[in-house]
């Protein structure tokens, strides 16, 4: 983080936007107006916990690690219809998610991709396919311990989440060079 002024820090990353990669998508683009370049709007992260239908206390050490890795409390997801078969009430916790903006979510962005992402098993990259034809990327984590804020000895237990970055990118391929130029490491085309 780097001090804007007495009051305000700004995120490496955001800074690193602001004055180069910025400049670098408007040439490679040709865009005429800077408001054209697309940027980070949010990062969402969910956690679906089904076992949180027996044991509601479940849904509490995963509100606790996914405050420690963001550094923001999430807020419960809870059902909207009752289904029998796996015994979920209308209204029940089975979840919890979170939104990311501003100076949070490219600091958490930051972290992902420079600490987290390295940790994965087996990390080759991350898909280029999933985008959803809007300009935003949708990604899945199998286990939360590859976060640095996590330590293994203390997990009582290991959950994956479901990461959403939206983009103001209007085709896929201008969200895939934004997030390239952030450092999210792609798997090579074959």
């Amino acid at each position: 983080m780097i001090k804007k002024n007495k009051k305000e820090l700004i995120p490496r990353l955001k800074l690193y936007f602001n004055e180069q990669l910025r400049q670098s998508l408007m040439k490679q683009f040709g865009y005429k107006n800077e408001y054209q370049v697309p940027e980070l709007v949010k990062i969402v992260i969910n956690v679906g916990v089904g076992e949180a239908v027996g044991d509601q206390k479940i849904l509490e050490v995963v509100k606790s690690d996914m405050a420690k890795i963001t550094g923001q409390a999430p807020v419960y997801t809870k059902a909207k219809r009752p289904i029998s078969n796996f015994k979920i009430r209308k209204g029940m916790a089975i979840g919890v998610k979170l939104t990311l903006r501003g100076s949070r979510m490219y600091e958490f962005f930051d972290r992902f991709v420079n600490f987290a992402a390295p940790r994965i098993r087996d990390f080759r990259g991350f898909r280029r396919d999933s985008f959803d034809g809007r300009g935003c990327y949708n990604l899945g984590l199998t286990e939360q311990t590859i976060f640095p804020e996590i330590e293994y000895d203390k997990v009582k237990k290991v959950f994956g989440m479901d990461i959403a970055i939206v983009t103001t990118a209007k085709k896929d391929e201008d969200a895939l060079a934004l997030l390239e130029g952030l450092g999210l490491p792609f798997a090579r085309e074959k």
